[in-house]
């Protein structure tokens, strides 16, 4: 509760600042917190030229399941699923990914999903 207003106040002021009044994107009906949440991705991720769309997607889906966790372990199918691609797809995005050293994977055995470390860093 106390967090929730501290973020609206935060919103609020943002909202308010002429850097933001003079931006050419407008939020609409958005709140704080989406009835279904939000993820935020780090912008070096987004603006990084040397991995594709689909691993930045990927990343990003990663850090959703991760939330207040340090590792994750989704399932291949359940991305593929949850990013409207092929479990193959995922296999190439999660292999760029982990090239890169963005994440790093624990195999679980035969039949249980990886276990995935994200590395937040600001280059790579």
């Amino acid at each position: 509760m106390v967090t929730e207003i501290i973020l609206q106040d935060a919103m609020q002021r943002l909202g308010e600042s002429r850097a933001f009044k003079d931006r050419n994107l407008r939020l609409k009906g958005a709140d704080i917190a989406t009835q279904r949440g939000w993820t935020g991705v780090p912008n070096f991720i987004l603006e990084n030229k040397e991995i594709s769309v689909g691993a930045k997607l990927t990343y990003a889906m990663l850090l959703k399941y991760t939330r207040d966790l340090d590792e994750c372990f989704p399932g291949q199918e359940r991305l593929a699923k949850d990013m409207g691609c092929g479990s193959r797809s995922i296999v190439r995005y999660i292999s760029e990914l982990e090239q890169v050293g963005l994440i790093s994977i624990q195999h679980r055995g035969q039949g249980r999903p990886n276990l995935y470390t994200i590395h937040i860093k600001a280059s790579f």
